[in-house]
Protein backbone atom coordinates (compact mmCIF):
# COMPACT_ATOMS: atom_id res chain seq x y z
CA UNK A 1 0.00 0.00 0.00
CA UNK A 2 3.27 2.35 0.18
CA UNK A 3 3.10 3.93 -2.94
CA UNK A 4 -0.54 5.02 -2.78
CA UNK A 5 0.01 6.03 0.73
CA UNK A 6 2.90 8.34 -0.22
CA UNK A 7 0.84 9.96 -3.09
CA UNK A 8 -1.85 10.66 0.24
CA UNK A 9 0.77 11.56 2.34
CA UNK A 10 2.28 14.22 0.21
CA UNK A 11 -1.12 15.94 -0.80
CA UNK A 12 -1.29 19.37 0.81
CA UNK A 13 -4.90 18.99 1.18
CA UNK A 14 -5.36 14.96 3.24
CA UNK A 15 -4.10 15.22 6.42
CA UNK A 16 -3.13 11.26 6.26
CA UNK A 17 -2.84 9.00 9.40
CA UNK A 18 -2.14 5.40 9.82
CA UNK A 19 -3.11 2.62 12.50
CA UNK A 20 0.27 0.56 12.94
CA UNK A 21 -0.55 -2.96 14.76
CA UNK A 22 -0.09 -6.50 14.67
CA UNK A 23 3.40 -7.89 13.32
CA UNK A 24 4.34 -4.68 12.24
CA UNK A 25 5.43 -3.81 16.58
CA UNK A 26 6.47 -7.12 16.93
CA UNK A 27 10.05 -7.70 16.99
CA UNK A 28 9.72 -11.74 16.59
CA UNK A 29 8.37 -10.85 13.40
CA UNK A 30 10.77 -8.26 12.17
CA UNK A 31 9.37 -4.87 13.81
CA UNK A 32 8.34 -3.68 10.33
CA UNK A 33 7.22 -0.21 11.92
CA UNK A 34 10.98 1.52 11.58
CA UNK A 35 10.42 1.07 7.61
CA UNK A 36 6.62 2.74 8.05
CA UNK A 37 8.64 5.42 9.89
CA UNK A 38 11.55 5.51 7.59
CA UNK A 39 8.83 6.56 5.14
CA UNK A 40 7.71 9.60 7.17
CA UNK A 41 4.26 8.68 7.45
CA UNK A 42 2.12 10.24 10.29
CA UNK A 43 1.24 7.37 12.58
CA UNK A 44 -2.10 8.37 14.72
CA UNK A 45 -1.63 5.79 16.84
CA UNK A 46 0.28 2.29 17.76
CA UNK A 47 -1.78 -1.24 19.33
CA UNK A 48 0.00 -3.70 20.24
CA UNK A 49 -2.24 -6.46 19.80
CA UNK A 50 -0.03 -9.57 18.84
CA UNK A 51 -0.08 -12.43 21.19
CA UNK A 52 2.23 -14.93 22.07
CA UNK A 53 0.66 -17.76 20.73
CA UNK A 54 -0.31 -20.08 17.92
CA UNK A 55 -3.69 -20.48 18.01
CA UNK A 56 -7.07 -19.21 16.19
CA UNK A 57 -8.18 -17.76 19.16
CA UNK A 58 -4.92 -15.76 19.20
CA UNK A 59 -6.44 -14.23 16.49
CA UNK A 60 -9.45 -13.62 17.55
CA UNK A 61 -8.44 -12.05 20.67
CA UNK A 62 -6.07 -10.04 18.70
CA UNK A 63 -8.82 -8.41 16.74
CA UNK A 64 -10.66 -7.69 19.66
CA UNK A 65 -7.97 -5.71 20.77
CA UNK A 66 -7.82 -3.77 17.61
CA UNK A 67 -11.80 -2.96 18.12
CA UNK A 68 -11.42 -2.08 21.58
CA UNK A 69 -7.64 0.09 21.33
CA UNK A 70 -8.46 1.76 17.85
CA UNK A 71 -12.51 2.85 18.20
CA UNK A 72 -11.72 6.21 20.84
CA UNK A 73 -8.75 7.63 18.66
CA UNK A 74 -10.75 6.78 15.28
CA UNK A 75 -13.69 8.58 16.43
CA UNK A 76 -12.14 11.14 17.76
CA UNK A 77 -9.83 12.05 14.81
CA UNK A 78 -13.54 11.16 12.66
CA UNK A 79 -11.81 10.93 9.08
CA UNK A 80 -13.69 11.81 6.23
CA UNK A 81 -12.89 8.45 4.37
CA UNK A 82 -10.59 4.69 5.73
CA UNK A 83 -8.91 2.64 4.01
CA UNK A 84 -7.43 -0.85 4.65
CA UNK A 85 -6.57 -3.85 2.44
CA UNK A 86 -6.73 -7.22 2.18
CA UNK A 87 -8.11 -10.36 3.55
CA UNK A 88 -7.07 -10.57 7.80
CA UNK A 89 -8.67 -9.76 10.54
CA UNK A 90 -8.37 -5.98 10.73
CA UNK A 91 -10.06 -5.22 8.12
CA UNK A 92 -12.97 -6.68 9.40
CA UNK A 93 -12.80 -4.53 12.72
CA UNK A 94 -11.73 -1.35 10.30
CA UNK A 95 -15.30 -1.83 8.54
CA UNK A 96 -17.27 -2.52 11.10
CA UNK A 97 -15.96 0.69 12.82
CA UNK A 98 -16.78 2.47 9.64
CA UNK A 99 -19.88 1.11 9.41
CA UNK A 100 -21.09 2.11 13.04
CA UNK A 101 -19.23 5.62 13.39
CA UNK A 102 -20.85 6.36 9.62
CA UNK A 103 -16.98 6.65 8.32
CA UNK A 104 -16.96 5.72 4.35
CA UNK A 105 -14.81 3.10 3.56
CA UNK A 106 -12.48 1.48 1.10
CA UNK A 107 -11.66 -1.98 1.00
CA UNK A 108 -8.61 -2.44 -1.27
CA UNK A 109 -8.07 -6.17 -3.36
CA UNK A 110 -11.66 -6.67 -2.34
CA UNK A 111 -13.38 -9.11 -4.64
CA UNK A 112 -10.40 -12.03 -5.02
CA UNK A 113 -11.43 -15.41 -4.09
CA UNK A 114 -9.14 -18.10 -2.94
CA UNK A 115 -10.12 -22.17 -3.00
CA UNK A 116 -8.04 -23.28 -0.18
CA UNK A 117 -11.23 -22.94 2.72
CA UNK A 118 -8.79 -20.70 4.82
CA UNK A 119 -10.55 -18.32 6.98
CA UNK A 120 -8.67 -15.26 5.07
CA UNK A 121 -11.07 -16.07 1.97
CA UNK A 122 -14.69 -15.56 3.90
CA UNK A 123 -13.40 -12.32 6.01
CA UNK A 124 -12.36 -10.91 2.77
CA UNK A 125 -15.12 -10.92 1.56
CA UNK A 126 -17.41 -10.29 4.82
CA UNK A 127 -15.29 -7.03 5.20
CA UNK A 128 -16.94 -6.05 1.22
CA UNK A 129 -20.34 -6.24 2.79
CA UNK A 130 -19.44 -3.77 4.84
CA UNK A 131 -17.43 -1.47 3.09
CA UNK A 132 -18.29 1.73 0.85
CA UNK A 133 -15.95 1.05 -1.56
CA UNK A 134 -13.49 -1.24 -3.16
CA UNK A 135 -10.70 -1.11 -5.04
CA UNK A 136 -10.22 -4.00 -6.92
CA UNK A 137 -7.55 -5.64 -9.12
CA UNK A 138 -9.06 -7.61 -11.98
CA UNK A 139 -12.35 -6.79 -13.80
CA UNK A 140 -13.04 -11.03 -12.35
CA UNK A 141 -13.14 -9.05 -9.03
CA UNK A 142 -15.54 -6.85 -9.63
CA UNK A 143 -17.95 -9.27 -11.37
CA UNK A 144 -17.77 -11.23 -8.01
CA UNK A 145 -18.37 -8.55 -6.00
CA UNK A 146 -21.43 -7.86 -8.37
CA UNK A 147 -22.47 -10.90 -7.67
CA UNK A 148 -22.35 -10.87 -4.04
CA UNK A 149 -24.72 -7.70 -4.36
CA UNK A 150 -22.48 -5.05 -4.14
CA UNK A 151 -23.70 -1.74 -6.75
CA UNK A 152 -21.03 -1.63 -9.58
CA UNK A 153 -20.67 2.21 -8.93
CA UNK A 154 -18.89 1.09 -5.73
CA UNK A 155 -16.60 -1.17 -7.81
CA UNK A 156 -13.57 0.44 -8.88
CA UNK A 157 -10.95 -1.51 -10.92
CA UNK A 158 -7.57 0.15 -9.95
CA UNK A 159 -5.04 -3.25 -10.79
CA UNK A 160 -2.64 -4.09 -7.50
CA UNK A 161 -1.06 -1.40 -5.82
CA UNK A 162 1.49 -3.05 -4.26
CA UNK A 163 2.66 -3.86 -7.85
CA UNK A 164 3.81 -0.26 -8.50
CA UNK A 165 7.02 0.03 -5.94
CA UNK A 166 8.14 -3.44 -8.23
CA UNK A 167 7.71 -1.89 -11.41
CA UNK A 168 9.46 1.58 -10.67
CA UNK A 169 12.35 -0.35 -8.33
CA UNK A 170 15.67 -0.08 -9.86
CA UNK A 171 17.42 -3.21 -7.88
CA UNK A 172 20.35 -3.08 -5.87
CA UNK A 173 23.24 -5.13 -8.05
CA UNK A 174 24.44 -9.12 -6.73
CA UNK A 175 27.49 -7.25 -5.62
CA UNK A 176 25.85 -4.85 -3.32
CA UNK A 177 23.24 -7.45 -1.74
CA UNK A 178 26.74 -9.71 -0.74
CA UNK A 179 28.32 -6.73 0.75
CA UNK A 180 25.02 -5.98 2.92
CA UNK A 181 24.29 -9.80 3.75
CA UNK A 182 28.16 -10.32 4.54
CA UNK A 183 28.25 -13.00 1.34
CA UNK A 184 31.72 -13.91 -0.04
CA UNK A 185 31.23 -16.67 -3.12
CA UNK A 186 28.25 -18.10 -2.25
CA UNK A 187 25.14 -16.68 -3.67
CA UNK A 188 25.52 -15.99 -6.77
CA UNK A 189 22.65 -17.02 -7.77
CA UNK A 190 19.24 -17.81 -5.71
CA UNK A 191 15.77 -18.10 -4.86
CA UNK A 192 12.91 -16.89 -2.86
CA UNK A 193 10.96 -18.89 -0.40
CA UNK A 194 8.02 -17.84 1.47
CA UNK A 195 5.51 -20.18 3.17
CA UNK A 196 3.10 -20.02 5.42
CA UNK A 197 0.83 -22.46 7.42
CA UNK A 198 -2.74 -23.42 6.16
CA UNK A 199 -5.55 -24.63 8.33
CA UNK A 200 -6.18 -27.47 6.29
CA UNK A 201 -2.68 -28.86 6.07
CA UNK A 202 -1.64 -28.24 9.50
CA UNK A 203 -0.98 -31.61 10.97
CA UNK A 204 1.95 -31.91 8.70
CA UNK A 205 2.89 -28.15 7.63
CA UNK A 206 6.07 -28.57 9.06
CA UNK A 207 6.74 -31.41 6.49
CA UNK A 208 5.71 -29.97 3.72
CA UNK A 209 8.41 -27.04 4.41
CA UNK A 210 11.16 -28.90 5.07
CA UNK A 211 9.80 -30.67 1.66
CA UNK A 212 10.59 -27.51 -0.16
CA UNK A 213 14.20 -26.90 1.70
CA UNK A 214 15.55 -30.15 1.40
CA UNK A 215 14.72 -30.42 -2.90
CA UNK A 216 16.36 -26.41 -2.79
CA UNK A 217 19.58 -28.26 -0.08
CA UNK A 218 19.74 -31.34 -2.56
CA UNK A 219 20.08 -29.17 -5.84
CA UNK A 220 22.53 -26.46 -3.84
CA UNK A 221 20.41 -23.97 -4.88
CA UNK A 222 20.79 -20.47 -2.32
CA UNK A 223 17.75 -19.36 -0.96
CA UNK A 224 16.14 -16.58 1.09
CA UNK A 225 13.78 -17.82 3.14
CA UNK A 226 11.27 -15.59 4.84
CA UNK A 227 10.01 -16.43 8.46
CA UNK A 228 6.40 -17.61 8.16
CA UNK A 229 3.41 -15.27 9.54
CA UNK A 230 1.13 -15.52 12.48
CA UNK A 231 -1.27 -18.17 11.46
CA UNK A 232 -1.68 -21.20 13.48
CA UNK A 233 1.16 -23.55 12.72
CA UNK A 234 3.66 -20.95 12.53
CA UNK A 235 5.58 -22.56 15.56
CA UNK A 236 6.01 -25.68 13.88
CA UNK A 237 7.66 -24.14 10.79
CA UNK A 238 9.83 -21.97 13.46
CA UNK A 239 11.23 -25.79 14.81
CA UNK A 240 12.25 -26.45 11.16
CA UNK A 241 13.85 -23.36 10.61
CA UNK A 242 16.02 -23.68 13.86
CA UNK A 243 17.25 -27.08 12.50
CA UNK A 244 18.39 -25.55 8.96
CA UNK A 245 19.71 -22.25 10.38
CA UNK A 246 22.86 -23.09 10.31
CA UNK A 247 22.71 -24.40 6.98
CA UNK A 248 24.84 -22.77 4.02
CA UNK A 249 22.68 -22.64 1.50
CA UNK A 250 19.63 -20.88 3.50
CA UNK A 251 19.41 -17.67 4.71
CA UNK A 252 16.62 -17.16 7.07
CA UNK A 253 14.68 -13.35 7.58
CA UNK A 254 11.59 -11.85 9.59
CA UNK A 255 11.85 -8.59 8.18
CA UNK A 256 13.81 -6.45 5.43
CA UNK A 257 14.37 -2.93 4.25
CA UNK A 258 12.11 -2.62 1.17
CA UNK A 259 15.13 -2.34 -0.85
CA UNK A 260 16.88 -5.07 0.06
CA UNK A 261 13.88 -7.68 -0.17
CA UNK A 262 12.69 -6.22 -3.79
CA UNK A 263 16.46 -6.60 -4.88
CA UNK A 264 16.60 -9.51 -3.87
CA UNK A 265 13.37 -10.83 -5.83
CA UNK A 266 14.26 -8.81 -8.75
CA UNK A 267 17.51 -11.18 -8.88
CA UNK A 268 15.96 -14.16 -7.59
CA UNK A 269 15.57 -17.61 -10.32
CA UNK A 270 12.32 -18.19 -8.96
CA UNK A 271 10.12 -17.62 -5.97
CA UNK A 272 8.26 -20.88 -4.44
CA UNK A 273 6.33 -21.32 -1.33
CA UNK A 274 2.44 -20.34 -0.85
CA UNK A 275 2.62 -16.30 -0.90
CA UNK A 276 0.44 -14.25 -2.52
CA UNK A 277 2.96 -12.70 -3.86
CA UNK A 278 3.62 -15.46 -6.25
CA UNK A 279 0.63 -14.70 -7.97
CA UNK A 280 0.00 -11.03 -8.04
CA UNK A 281 3.69 -9.82 -8.27
CA UNK A 282 6.36 -12.18 -9.71
CA UNK A 283 4.87 -12.05 -13.01
CA UNK A 284 6.08 -8.47 -12.99
CA UNK A 285 9.35 -9.46 -12.85
CA UNK A 286 8.99 -12.89 -15.70
CA UNK A 287 9.93 -14.97 -13.00
CA UNK A 288 8.49 -18.50 -12.11
CA UNK A 289 6.03 -18.62 -9.19
CA UNK A 290 6.19 -22.20 -7.80
CA UNK A 291 2.98 -22.50 -5.38
CA UNK A 292 2.74 -25.41 -3.14
CA UNK A 293 0.08 -27.05 -1.51
CA UNK A 294 -3.39 -25.67 -1.13
CA UNK A 295 -3.05 -21.81 -0.14
CA UNK A 296 -3.68 -19.83 -3.51
CA UNK A 297 -5.69 -22.61 -5.18
CA UNK A 298 -8.31 -20.59 -7.13
CA UNK A 299 -7.39 -17.75 -7.78
CA UNK A 300 -6.25 -16.25 -11.21
CA UNK A 301 -2.71 -16.95 -12.08
CA UNK A 302 -0.64 -15.93 -15.00
CA UNK A 303 1.41 -18.27 -17.00
CA UNK A 304 4.91 -18.41 -14.78
CA UNK A 305 2.76 -19.62 -11.63
CA UNK A 306 3.20 -23.25 -11.30
CA UNK A 307 1.04 -25.45 -8.47
CA UNK A 308 2.23 -28.39 -7.33
CA UNK A 309 1.54 -30.54 -4.38
CA UNK A 310 3.28 -30.86 -1.05
CA UNK A 311 5.21 -34.11 -0.98
CA UNK A 312 8.77 -34.40 -1.80
CA UNK A 313 8.64 -35.26 -5.39
CA UNK A 314 5.97 -33.11 -6.45
CA UNK A 315 7.93 -30.07 -5.23
CA UNK A 316 11.25 -31.40 -7.60
CA UNK A 317 8.95 -31.85 -10.76
CA UNK A 318 7.63 -28.24 -10.14
CA UNK A 319 11.32 -26.82 -9.83
CA UNK A 320 12.41 -28.89 -12.85
CA UNK A 321 9.50 -26.91 -14.53
CA UNK A 322 10.36 -24.06 -13.36
CA UNK A 323 14.25 -24.53 -14.48
CA UNK A 324 14.12 -25.82 -18.15
CA UNK A 325 14.43 -23.66 -20.69
CA UNK A 326 11.23 -24.22 -22.14
CA UNK A 327 9.48 -22.65 -19.50
CA UNK A 328 11.42 -19.52 -19.15
CA UNK A 329 11.38 -18.78 -22.60
CA UNK A 330 7.45 -18.72 -22.77
CA UNK A 331 7.87 -16.04 -19.96
CA UNK A 332 10.11 -13.66 -22.00
CA UNK A 333 6.68 -12.06 -23.36
CA UNK A 334 4.96 -12.01 -20.60
CA UNK A 335 2.38 -9.25 -18.94
CA UNK A 336 1.38 -9.54 -15.39
CA UNK A 337 -2.58 -9.17 -15.42
CA UNK A 338 -2.79 -7.60 -11.86
CA UNK A 339 -1.19 -4.05 -12.74
CA UNK A 340 1.19 -1.86 -15.32
CA UNK A 341 2.91 0.01 -12.07
CA UNK A 342 0.32 2.89 -12.12
CA UNK A 343 -2.62 1.26 -9.96
CA UNK A 344 -1.63 4.00 -6.73
CA UNK A 345 -1.76 7.06 -9.31
CA UNK A 346 -5.73 5.52 -10.79
CA UNK A 347 -6.40 4.95 -6.71
CA UNK A 348 -5.24 8.17 -6.12
CA UNK A 349 -7.15 10.30 -8.66
CA UNK A 350 -10.85 8.37 -7.65
CA UNK A 351 -10.13 9.51 -4.25
CA UNK A 352 -9.66 12.95 -4.88
CA UNK A 353 -12.48 12.88 -6.96
CA UNK A 354 -15.38 10.82 -5.41
CA UNK A 355 -17.69 12.04 -3.24
CA UNK A 356 -17.83 8.96 -0.77
CA UNK A 357 -19.81 10.71 1.79
CA UNK A 358 -22.99 10.20 -0.41
CA UNK A 359 -21.94 6.10 -0.41
CA UNK A 360 -22.07 5.57 3.40
CA UNK A 361 -25.53 4.15 3.37
CA UNK A 362 -26.08 1.09 1.43
CA UNK A 363 -29.70 0.55 0.35
CA UNK A 364 -29.13 -1.74 -2.25
CA UNK A 365 -31.20 -5.10 -2.24
CA UNK A 366 -29.21 -7.78 -3.79
CA UNK A 367 -32.15 -9.50 -5.61
CA UNK A 368 -32.02 -6.36 -7.78
CA UNK A 369 -28.53 -5.48 -8.24
CA UNK A 370 -27.87 -5.42 -11.99
CA UNK A 371 -25.45 -8.35 -12.82
CA UNK A 372 -22.77 -7.85 -15.69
Amino acid sequence: MSPLYRLLHEDKDIDFKIIVSGTHLSHSFGYSVEQIRKDGFDIILEIETLLSSDTGLSRVKSASFLLQNSLETIAKFNPDLMIFAGDREDVLMYAMIGGYLNIPTIHVFAGDHVEDGYIDNPIRHATSKLSSVHFVTLEEHKKRLIRMGEDKKRVFVTGNISLDKFVQFQPLTKSELKNHFNLQDIFEEFALMIFHPVTEEMPNVDTYFENILKNLEQRNINTFVSYPNVDPGNQKLLKVIDKYKENKNFIFYKNLDRDIFMSIYKHSKFIIGNSSSGICEAASLKIPAINVGLRQTGRYADKNVIFCDTSYQDISDGIDRALSREFSKNLKDLKNSYGDGNSAKKAYEIIKLTDFKSMIAKVEDPLKVELI
